[in-house]
């Protein structure tokens, strides 16, 4: 008793001390766990070889679907694994985009369309009413300084380098936000690197065969050995990943598979399933809050259904029995035997089956 009141006096005296010093404790310390429930884990796996964000900018699309696992729990991983032919690959739309794009320049540059709001550069601040000429000034100015920064930190060597680092960080970090929308990738739409800002760890493979499947199979395992995460989302419409959802249902972990195939063999086996359009909507993140809170239901159900198993209750018997034979009902050794015989005798055939014998008697 006196033990216990320790306990919730120290507990309330370091909930004390939080509210008096303003600072949220952090879990490592032991202390965090004492007011916030641990959430779950999320790890997100995206194929880019059979799922690449066609229709939908790649940062938005990265954006939206970390937003949207969000909701089962932290998101811990962002993983997604391709060949280089992913990320040189232009869809479509893209093309369609930069043809639009060289058609007006030709007309502005002709005088024929003129722009009411100028073209601002957002590294330096001048304003253009061409594209043609904020290109120009770009390549000439931004880029060329960029390539001598970058120069002068490879050839730097250790606390120069550091130093260069942090002088032009800023400057940097500025280029990289203003060249996406200015000059055009010379290798496909630049997936990677929106990607790699969205906050994904992108893996390129080699160009074999079902190399991107393998490798990011073999991670997923890898996490799931290691118990690292409790949502599994997967971006992919390839069955392959059938087998590897099954083991992952096997080990209690919750999927999440995201693509288009409406009756693909990944949603059937998934615990929950979302489109591209869904995500892009922000309608998966409303319904991942009721698909939640189905799964707490379904697991509180689980827990309170009884299941009949022989065994164990012929076992609960045998204790009851030895119970009461401590206490004194029994006198001897041989009414232990008279009682464990008639109860092997009892059990001898099913319990729902009623003894023919005993209506003659």
């Amino acid at each position: 008793m006196m033990n216990c009141v320790k306990v919730s006096s120290f507990i309330h005296a370091i909930r004390s001390y939080k509210r008096f010093c303003h600072f949220e404790s952090k879990s490592h310390l032991g202390f965090g766990s004492l007011d916030s429930p641990v959430r779950a884990s999320v790890g997100i796996f995206w194929d880019l070889d059979n799922k690449p964000p066609k229709s939908f900018p790649p940062f938005d699309a990265a954006t939206k679907l970390k937003k949207a696992a969000g909701q089962f729990g932290v998101v811990r991983f962002t993983v997604a694994y391709a060949n280089r032919h992913a990320f040189s690959y232009v869809p479509p739309l893209v093309r369609q985009q930069r043809k639009e794009r060289k058609t007006l320049n030709l007309l502005e540059k002709s005088g024929v369309v003129k722009v009411e709001d100028p073209y601002i550069c957002r590294v330096c601040g001048r304003r253009f009413y061409t594209n043609e000429k904020l290109v120009n000034h770009f390549k000439q100015i931004h880029e060329r300084e960029q390539t001598k920064r970058l120069n002068q930190i490879d050839s730097a060597r250790g606390k120069m380098r550091v130093k260069l680092v942090a002088k032009y960080a800023m400057k940097m970090d500025k280029y990289k936000g203003a060249v996406r929308d200015v000059l055009t990738p010379k290798v496909g739409y630049g997936l990677a690197d929106d990607l790699k800002r969205a906050g994904f760890w992108v893996r390129t493979v080699s160009d074999k065969p079902q190399a991107a499947d393998v490798a990011l199979r073999n991670h997923l395992v890898d996490v799931m050995d290691k118990r690292m995460v409790d949502y599994v989302v997967l971006v992919s419409d390839d069955s392959d990943f059938v087998e590897v959802l099954k083991e992952a249902r096997l080990r209690c972990l919750k999927t999440v598979v995201v693509g288009d195939s409406n009756d693909g063999a990944l949603k059937r086996t998934a615990d929950a399933a979302f489109s591209w359009q869904e995500i892009m909507m922000g309608k998966a993140k409303k319904e991942a809050v009721s698909v939640v809170g189905r799964w707490k239901d379904r697991d509180v159900l689980k827990r309170l259904e009884w299941t009949y198993d022989p065994e164990v209750e012929k076992k609960l018997y045998f204790s009851e029995v030895e119970s009461d034979d401590s206490d004194g009902i029994f006198s001897g050794e041989d009414d232990k035997e008279d009682v464990g015989a008639s109860i092997l005798k009892e059990d001898a055939h099913a319990w729902w089956k009623l003894d023919s014998r005993s209506g003659h008697d």
